[in-house]
């Protein structure tokens, strides 16, 4: 397994990198703080990018798969038989109203 640079180990690489181009002769330019790094008359660069400018490629089909993906997304969808529920029929609390429309009492019903 291959292992994983630390940052402190990134950080060394950078700065032996560094101190190596400016042996060679290599010159580095202080900017100041807050100064973009973009020219302002240059396009955006999502602009210049030109995405899917090669043809489609080909596509080999494999039948089984496609098979299989498609039984597995037709039985996710297919409705489920409903379980038919062998209850017997119990009695149920039904309420007496008198001719106003107030409650009197409560009794059981059986249907």
């Amino acid at each position: 397994m291959k292992k994983i640079a630390t940052k402190a180990e990134l950080r060394a690489a950078l700065e032996r990198e560094t101190e190596q181009f400016l042996e060679e002769g290599g010159a580095v330019q202080n900017i100041p703080n807050g100064v973009s790094g973009k020219d302002p008359a240059d396009t955006p660069v999502y602009l210049n990018r030109r995405l899917f400018t090669e043809p489609p490629s080909e596509r080999t089909p494999i039948p089984e798969v496609i098979a299989a993906l498609e039984a597995r997304r037709r039985e996710k969808y297919q409705r489920k038989p409903k379980r038919n529920r062998a209850r017997l029929q119990q009695p149920r609390r039904k309420v007496i109203y008198d001719d106003f429309g107030e409650p009197l009492r409560k009794v059981w019903v059986d249907d």
